[in-house]
């Protein structure tokens, strides 16, 4: 038996925490009257923005039957599925945000491991495993900006029908 599972999973990230922006440290001065270790009301940091321009969408997904399955978006757009779940929508995509900030800076990303969403009905599913394509050492570049994709693997059990919706939180902060 093969019935089209309407789960239109509109993840929404958003940036949680996304605008706290730690004062860089400065070396205090031994040679001073009143040392401090306060960092300098001077300090040439700009603000740090995540602005998000494509939410993670499962769109629709086929289920043969009852059971367990999965469904993966990678970062790189790459699909698959396994068990009860046989195709993802064609419209499915992966999820895409720009950070912007200081030239050259750091940073550090910070998403969930996973995301619990939900139906109307109260229902739930997990997205697992949540991925993006940033290097292990991530950083601004020269015109202060650095794009991400990011993507994971959908696991449901049992009945799933319906629309689920959830958040993403992304933190980004300066290194």
């Amino acid at each position: 038996m093969m019935r089209a599972l309407p789960i239109y999973l509109a993840v929404l990230a958003f940036a949680a925490g996304a605008f706290a922006v730690p004062q860089a440290a400065r070396a205090q001065c031994r040679l001073c009257d009143t040392p401090t270790t306060q960092g300098s009301a001077e300090a040439d940091t700009a603000a740090i923005r995540l602005e998000v321009e494509t939410r993670l969408d499962f769109d629709k997904l086929i289920v043969l039957g009852a059971g367990e399955g999965t469904a993966t978006l990678s970062p790189d757009g790459t699909r698959s599925t396994s068990g009860v779940i046989g195709a993802i929508g064609g419209r499915a995509m992966v999820g895409s945000a720009v950070i912007r900030g200081e030239p050259g800076r750091a940073v550090r990303v910070d998403l969930p491991a996973q995301i619990r969403l939900y139906s109307l009905s109260g229902a739930g599913i997990l997205i697992e495993k949540v991925q993006t394509d940033l290097s292990p050492a991530p950083r601004l570049d020269s015109s202060g900006r650095l794009e991400f994709r990011f993507g994971g693997r959908l696991r449901i059990s049992g009945d799933a029908d319906g629309d689920y919706r959830g958040d993403v939180p992304i933190t980004v902060e300066y290194l």
